[in-house]
């Protein structure tokens, strides 16, 4: 905190020049708070992992899970409530490029939509964000099975305080390194969130839970415009940057009421801490079975070969169904969403404008969330997909076309861009939550891990080609970058997507921990 903290004259001492620090250099704070913050790291780091971490033991032949039947109980609300803000605040952070493009554009000279003969161009700072997340996705699933959900929370938000120091820095160069660092601390919050919620939450809850814990990027997202609006124009884009050591500090001080993994507790010996948790939250220990019937599975099918498994029979058209799906959200998210800001400002708007043109879109759509969740646990997943996408797919249609000439039409506008902002959220969140409950156990990491990696590529796909100046971030190109591949996956899923069924009931171990009142 205190390396964050003389931080700050830097930034403060630009205060006459609308906090404009490009070309001046380092101070001698801003260098010992940099050192400060490398030590701090390294000590954060020591202390969460121990000896006893490193002496860890395999707990591979059990599994915990909620009980299929149980009632959801206070504990569970709970963790519910603490979860859904751990997630907002998280995707706060990825969402913040959008809105500091056009700043940093501006300051540094970069090719933007506003100044296209800019040099290098700003997608830049999204691509070191978004390799960023690829790397946090990897490593934060790791170090969740190392040392623990709730160490890796902690770390997370450690790591975000820190790069909020991206909000003083005076030169591009590292504005992009911290931009990696906060990408690599965003990146594995939602599997994270997604591992608790399937060992704590009733079965017959878990998806649209996960969908409606998901969809809260779309609260990230008005939380992260209204923001944006109500500061940028008085202390300039690196106010969203700083913002993130008081959300840092908040994600640190929730994790006191998030548990932890029973099955890593299990996994270290610390059986009573594990049965406490697994007592409150009415969840057992399973054995792990190999013939588990799941929605989507073939009776007595081979589970080998990596990957390459989700391409073979039977699960070939399924997997291309998430695949191209995957991809669109990716392309929606990472082209539309991360320049509408800059292309508003484009068509005329001014900045505090589009900042609020898009909070009240997001506002407009966020019962879309709800929506969505309810329609997923009461209705039907498959159907749930094909609607949303549908209607996503045919507002960035009517973008592709008119989107130019909608800040005529602020209405037409607000309702136009719910779709591309909340709608894709709300996809996103419902395909995570499918594709985990569509594929055998044997390999549906492997096929929640291929649909979250192929919004990952959408993303760098879209932003190489900005890079490399082969499309213009406008709107009619965005939109049409997502349109396609979002119909396209509309109609994969009407021919290859299944409807989810509750799965049997897993037989108990011989120690099972019988669950008790809250």
């Amino acid at each position: 905190m205190a390396g964050v903290l003389l931080h700050l004259p830097m930034y403060l001492h630009g205060k006459s020049m609308h906090y404009h620090l490009n070309g001046m250099p380092m101070d001698t704070p801003m260098t010992v708070g940099m050192v400060l913050i490398v030590l701090g790291l390294a000590a954060v780091a020591y202390g969460l992992v121990t000896p006893e971490l490193l002496r860890s033991r395999p707990a591979t032949e059990v599994r915990v899970r909620a009980l299929e039947d149980a009632r959801l109980r206070p504990a569970h609300l709970a963790l519910i409530a603490v979860l859904t803000i751990a997630v907002t605040i998280d995707a706060m952070k990825p969402i913040s490029l959008g809105f500091v493009a056009p700043g940093v554009a501006k300051e540094y000279g970069l090719k933007s939509a506003m100044n296209p003969h800019g040099h290098p161009a700003v997608a830049l700072l999204p691509f070191f964000g978004l390799t960023g997340t690829v790397v946090g996705s990897f490593l934060w699933g790791w170090l969740g099975d190392r040392i623990g959900r709730r160490a890796s929370i902690l770390f997370a938000g450690v790591l975000f305080v820190t790069t909020a120091t991206c909000g003083a820095m005076p030169s591009f160069n590292w504005n992009l390194a911290m931009c990696f660092l906060m990408g690599a601390g965003a990146g594995g919050m939602l599997p994270i969130t997604f591992s608790l919620l399937a060992e704590t939450i009733p079965a017959r809850h878990r998806g649209w839970i996960m969908v409606l814990i998901g969809g809260t990027v779309a609260l990230a997202y008005v939380l992260t415009s209204w923001l944006s609006s109500s500061l940028v124009p008085h202390y300039s884009w690196r106010i969203l940057w700083l913002v993130g050591m008081p959300s840092g500090v908040a994600l640190i001080l929730l994790n006191r009421w998030i548990p932890e993994s029973p099955r890593f507790l299990l996994a270290h010996g610390r059986e009573d801490e594990a049965r406490s948790i697994m007592a409150r939250y009415g969840a057992t220990a399973v054995e792990v079975t190999d013939e588990e019937p799941e929605p989507g599975s073939a009776e007595g099918a081979d589970e080998r070969g990596g990957y390459s498994r989700l391409f073979r029979p039977p699960y070939a058209g399924l997997t291309s169904a998430v695949v191209v799906l995957g991809l669109g959200i990716g392309l929606v998210t990472y082209g539309f969403q991360l320049w509408i800001p800059s292309n508003l400002q484009k068509l005329g708007l001014a900045q505090a404008t589009a900042d609020r043109a898009l909070r009240d879109s997001a506002l407009l759509g966020l019962p879309l969330v709800f929506i969505a969740a309810a329609l997923y646990g009461l209705w039907s997943a498959k159907k749930t997909i094909i609607l949303f996408t549908a209607l996503v797919g045919a507002a960035l249609a009517v973008l592709v076309f008119a989107g130019d000439d909608l800040a005529k039409h602020r209405d037409w506008l607000y309702v136009l861009l719910a779709g591309p902002i909340v709608g894709t959220s709300t996809i996103g969140a419902i395909l995570a939550a499918y594709s985990s409950e569509i594929y055998p156990t044997r390999i549906r990491s492997r096929g929640s891990g291929l649909s979250a990696g192929v919004g990952k590529f959408g993303g760098v796909a879209v932003t190489i080609l900005l890079i490399a100046g082969i499309a213009a971030p406008s709107i009619g190109v965005t939109s049409l970058l997502g349109t396609v591949p979002l119909i396209l996956a509309v109609i994969a899923v009407a021919l290859f997507g299944v409807e989810t069924r509750r799965a049997a009931a897993p037989k108990p171990v011989a120690a099972e921990v019988a669950p008790a009142e809250a």
